[in-house]
């Protein structure tokens, strides 16, 4: 198989694994605190334990799929 056929699948397989992690993810603030009107009073808040790893396999999972987009363009052009 050529990379070219199966990037595709790659991407799908990954933005699906990024949507599930994103929905599993605690929300912290709601809209009033997109807009500064949390009630946060300055209480720092850490995350530990499977809150740090799905937040960083996050991260990763988001780098791969822009990786696998430019790859994707750069070899389709």
């Amino acid at each position: 198989m050529e990379l070219i056929t199966i990037l595709p699948w790659i991407q799908i397989a990954v933005s699906i694994a990024l949507v599930v992690l994103i929905l599993l993810q605690k929300n912290e603030g709601g809209l009033g605190g997109a807009f500064g009107g949390g009630d946060s009073g300055g209480a720092h808040y850490t995350k530990r334990g499977a809150e740090k790893i799905l937040f960083n396999t996050t991260i990763i999972l988001a780098v791969l799929f822009g990786v696998l987009a430019i790859v994707s363009l750069l070899l389709n052009a």
